[in-house]
């Protein structure tokens, strides 16, 4: 799954540890997100949709072409 955290947290200069305090996951977590080595569960998807203010389709995608 593809995600655009890193540029969105970047956006408003956080860090990984500010993100993941905000989540209430581990900084670890965060960075795995980041680097696509881990898929949120539904309820994290809709808690960093939250925190961006923005729907989760566009933070996450599944990197098939759409037709």
């Amino acid at each position: 799954m593809n995600n655009h955290l890193k540029a969105l947290r970047a956006e408003r200069s956080w860090s990984q540890a500010d993100l993941a305090a905000a989540l209430g996951v581990s900084r670890q977590t965060v960075n795995a997100l980041e680097t696509g080595r881990y898929d949120p569960s539904l309820p994290l998807a809709f808690r960093i949709a939250r925190v961006f203010e923005q729907p989760i389709e566009s933070i996450f995608s599944d990197g098939e072409a759409s037709s």
